[in-house]
């Protein structure tokens, strides 16, 4: 998401800096090999990486806080990214400090769901960091209606900013035809038969708890599908095993790909070759894998959880369920059998997409909402 609007801000004019650390992921993982503490020039704005130390997992870095407080003031606004996190937490604290203005994008972490989640730890970091970052803020950056609706504030009255997240269009190096078969081909999948698309971290909230019995349903009623699950968790290999677990022991076993995580020209490929992707989520801010495939033409299936499920309803881009098995299972079995209202609904939601999450319309819109905060 950085990346996609620092590009899009800089082709307007901004002049951008990306501040980030070296860190690779979660704990575990060697870090970034990159320059540390020197700009790095990539597509019209300038990325600088500091040393993430002492501890990785919840990253932290003190050369970048002394090089923000060195040059903080040469700036006119920040745009900080997470909350709940001791970077970005004390990069607002020195925001605050230097009157540099500056905007929160919470990325759902102010989510009564997500919140519930190590509560007391949270309270404690809200009492002690966020809730004054946050009553700092210019504004809090929010990604759809429902989370700046459901988020909490710490008892702080805010100044809240929506816009949606974009989505860069996914370069297609063959026809979909021609993914279709590379991916049948590798995957060992038969003419023929529809394909259920699973992208993202494989995590609880992602609503695998539904998906998988709504698709044992349809298999024991005769609906022909393979399902292809892809994603990983590196924060949480125990529950990816899990599921790899569940599957192998379920009728599903005959019919799921899991590959792990995937991207580029292999991630694209499978996005081509799929006939709906679906996402039941317990709770999604937004839903950046849901607007990556209405962008290559893809119906999808979602949960009135994830964020922007109006405007799947609204531009009829595909199936919006209760978090329910049945009505999951229902809304598949209906997209798996209308193969000319899956077309329709894809693309419908690829218009949309284009319309609504391309980065250069979003940046047009973040530039006008600086200049109004400053």
């Amino acid at each position: 998401m950085v990346r996609g609007l620092s590009r899009s801000l800089a082709g307007q004019g901004a002049d951008v800096t990306v501040l980030t650390t070296d860190a690779n992921g979660d704990e575990g993982q060697a870090p970034l090999e990159v320059p540390l503490g020197q700009p790095i020039e990539t597509d019209g704005y300038r990325t600088i990486y500091f040393r993430c130390a002492p501890f990785r997992r919840y990253k932290f870095s003190l050369s970048l806080l002394q090089w923000l407080q060195r040059h903080g003031a040469e700036y006119d606004i920040a745009h900080i990214h997470a909350l709940f996190s001791p970077v970005s937490s004390t990069a607002a604290t020195v925001a605050r400090w230097q009157r540099l203005p500056y905007i929160l994008r919470p990325l759902g972490t102010l989510d009564p769901a997500d919140l519930a989640k190590k509560k007391q730890f949270k309270q404690l970091y809200a009492a002690v960091l966020e809730r004054s970052n946050i009553q700092g803020a210019t504004a809090l950056h929010f990604t759809s209606e429902q989370e700046a609706k459901i988020s909490h504030r710490f008892g702080v009255k805010t100044r809240d900013m929506v816009l949606p997240l974009g989505v860069v269009l996914p370069e297609f190096d063959c026809s979909d035809r021609k993914a279709r078969q590379n991916i049948q081909q590798r995957y060992g999948i038969a003419d023929g038969i529809p394909i259920v698309l699973f992208m993202s971290r494989v995590d609880p909230k992602k609503g695998l708890d539904l998906l998988l019995p709504a698709l044992e349903k349809l298999h024991r009623l005769g609906t022909p599908f393979h399902f292809i699950l892809s994603g990983g968790n590196p924060q949480d290999q125990g529950y990816v095993d899990a599921i790899a677990t569940r599957i192998r022991n379920s009728p599903l076993t005959h019919c799921t790909t899991m590959t792990g995580f995937v991207s580029g020209d292999l991630k694209t490929q499978i996005l081509q070759a799929a006939d709906v992707f679906v996402l039941p989520s317990y709770y999604e801010n937004f839903g950046i894998a849901v607007a990556e495939a209405m962008m290559a033409g893809k119906p999808v299936v979602i949960s009135d959880q994830v964020h922007i499920w109006q405007d799947i309803q609204q531009s009829q881009s595909g199936w919006v369920v209760p978090c329910e098995r049945d009505s999951l299972s229902e809304a598949l079995s209906t997209t798996l059998t209308n193969a000319t209202e899956r077309r329709q609904r894809g693309e419908n939601g690829q218009v949309f997409a284009k319309e609504n999450y391309g980065w250069d319309a979003i940046a047009t819109r973040m530039i006008e909402q600086y200049h109004q905060l400053m």
